[in-house]
């Protein structure tokens, strides 16, 4: 799935942007599912994810199955 080169509008960065300088935004995507990009570099590319998989990447990190700690 790719991010058309035209989505300028509807970025949303995150919450903790102004405490890390390591953040992303994201993007909802008019065919479903959610864009990802460097909150740094938004001229970058950005990463497009399913419906699905955007859920199941959410429903992970909830449950602390992504946590380096």
């Amino acid at each position: 799935m790719t991010v058309p080169d035209s989505a300028t509008q509807g970025w949303r960065k995150s919450s903790y942007s102004a405490q890390a300088n390591e953040c992303v935004e994201t993007r909802l995507l008019m065919v479903g599912g959610m864009a990802v990009r460097d909150s740094k570099d938004s001229s970058g590319p950005a990463l497009a994810f399913t419906a699905d998989a955007w859920a199941a990447f959410v429903r992970g990190v909830k449950a602390g199955e992504l946590s380096d700690r």
